[in-house]
């Protein structure tokens, strides 16, 4: 049997869109002789669809796209992921459900069974589990389909669920595994797929096909990396990482795999550096926008954006503003300008001296003599926010948020200010990890100029200002964040690991006070296991203190 793996990047919503390149799929791996294709999980309709689920009108269209690729399965059948209607009274109004469609008709619907709702998953808000279990029969083969978190409980071991789907289709002795899947990227979350799968095809003596979305809908990014894994336990095909593929496969599989089907030897960095750029290409080109604006500093954090976006947009439609102020020093204002060039895109100086003058001027009367604070160094960076949103509205820029995870995490930024934009590139990306990154960028030669990475970083809203002013070393403040923030490692486990008590107090302070800074940031790009955003919701005004 020929089976084809369809890999491909859908647009929430866009049913005429999805539903021409699923077809355009079919026809393509008919054409190459496959019997099967298989899809990803709710592609028909994009995932996470999120409330349009709750729409009849949304669900009557999924309808409407499953019958209008029907029509292409007289000679080749298919699985493909789509929401289908309860037609109980009882439960939840939809299941997330995988159609197998053939020879012109749905021959028979599988639903989803394990319904994530942790971090970024919430499911179970608007589908009802699955509680039966029969495979596929297809050319003389059982198939055992399974949809994304299905395969994640095996053995019963996952303590969120109380059934594993493939216990219960085991009992059919099937041939051959197939999950269709949409598992959002985090930079550790292919080895954990290896992982499951291999698990998997372990316990259960089946090779496994695992055929994962790519693209990004808004923060969420992701990667594919679909893998078809034979019953020993190999790789035999891995689809690339952050691009589309259609890839065809023989069953039964390889009994040895294939020497360049192993995964690729893609560093943390890499795989963080082609999830932002896709993430910013795929926010754009599915809103309909086309070209960016930021702010250019002459720091790390606006450099890295620029590259990103420049790479994702394309140098001609990336323009950047380069607001120096009384206390921007002239090095900065030379590095934006020679990073602007290596790059060749547009940028504008656009002196801010006099707007932040008359406002001093303005509030003069009920400042009077008050000592220069951080009400002065905040004004700076609203005036500069003002003047990026007015280029913004006036030439049609999407504004490119540059504040970094660090930042984000202990209120080091302006509200209105440094804080505007329309999407937060690197607000999931530690200070440290910015600065690997920028070292990415410079791996075939001089693109960030190596002052900007080398310098200490400053915001520059007064004399001889530096971060480590206001906050610990990033490398240290960095540990503390991840431990805090990715492992949720609480006080006095934090201590337990050798940061010192007042340190601690300290940080854990100014993360659990900003929370209402972060509630009203942009989106992120999510490229961490916990990012700030839908996966992170803390109270605002809660406290997480040493007791």
């Amino acid at each position: 049997m020929r089976i084809a793996l369809a890999q491909l990047n859908y647009h929430v919503g866009n049913f005429s869109g999805n539903t021409a390149k699923i077809i355009q799929a079919i026809e393509q791996a008919q054409s190459h002789g496959a019997e099967l294709i298989v899809f990803s999980e709710l592609c028909v309709c994009g995932y996470p669809s999120r409330d349009f689920l709750e729409f009849d009108d949304y669900i009557k269209q999924c309808r409407f796209a499953i019958e209008a690729i029907t029509q292409y399965t007289q000679q080749i059948a298919v699985l493909v992921g789509c929401p289908r209607t309860n037609p109980s009274e009882q439960g939840k109004p939809l299941y997330n459900s995988a159609y197998f469609i053939y020879q012109g008709e749905v021959k028979q619907v599988i639903d989803k069974t394990l319904l994530p709702t942790y971090d970024i998953f919430d499911e179970y808000r608007y589908f009802e589990p699955n509680r039966k279990f029969e495979p596929v029969l297809f050319k003389g083969k059982k198939l055992a389909v399974t949809i994304c978190e299905d395969i994640w409980n095996v053995g019963n071991d996952n303590p969120l669920y109380t059934v594993c789907p493939m216990d219960e289709v085991v009992k059919y002795a099937p041939d051959l595994m197939i999950n269709l899947s949409a598992s959002p990227f985090n930079y550790g979350q292919h080895h954990e797929r290896l992982k499951v799968i291999s698990a998997n095809v372990k316990r259960y003596q089946a090779p496994m096909i695992y055929v994962n979305q790519v693209g990004a809908q808004t923060e969420l990014i992701f990667d594919g990396g679909s893998i078809v894994m034979n019953k020993e336990g190999e790789v035999t095909t891995q689809l690339p990482f952050f691009t589309e593929a259609l890839e065809i496969i023989d069953f039964p599989l390889a009994t040895k795999a294939k020497s360049d089907a192993a995964e690729p030897d893609n560093s943390k960095i890499q795989k963080i550096h082609d999830a932002l750029v896709l993430g910013i290409k795929d926010y754009f080109s599915k809103l309909g926008f086309k070209k960016a604006i930021l702010g250019l500093s002459g720091g790390i954090d606006s450099a890295l954006v620029l590259c990103l976006a420049a790479e994702a947009l394309g140098k001609e439609n990336v323009m950047s503003l380069l607001l120096p102020s009384g206390f921007s020093t002239e090095h900065s204002l030379a590095d934006a300008k020679m990073l602007a060039h290596n790059l060749g895109t547009q940028y504008e100086v656009v002196p801010i001296e006099n707007n932040f003058q008359a406002f001093l001027e303005t509030l003069k009367p009920f400042f009077k003599d008050l000592p220069f604070n951080v009400a002065e160094e905040n004004l700076q960076a609203r005036v500069r926010g003002v003047l990026l949103m007015a280029f913004s509205n006036k030439f049609g820029y999407i504004l490119l948020n540059t504040t970094n995870k660090s930042e984000a995490a202990v209120g080091y930024g302006t509200l209105y200010g440094d804080m505007c934009g329309g999407l937060a590139v690197i607000g999931d990306v530690y200070k440290t990890e910015v600065f690997e990154l920028a070292r990415y960028i410079n791996r075939n030669g001089e693109v960030i100029p190596e002052n900007i990475i080398t310098k200490a970083p400053s915001a520059e809203l007064r004399p001889n200002q530096k971060d480590s002013d206001s906050l610990p070393d990033y490398a240290i403040l960095d540990k503390i964040l991840y431990q805090y923030i990715e492992k949720r490692q609480g006080p006095e486990e934090l201590i337990s690991l050798g940061f010192g008590h007042a340190l601690v107090e300290r940080v854990l302070k100014m993360v659990n006070s900003n929370e209402w800074k972060r509630f009203q940031a942009p989106p992120i790009l999510r490229v961490s296991p916990k990012a700030f955003g839908m996966g992170r919701r803390m109270p605002i005004e809660g406290k997480h203190r040493i007791t």
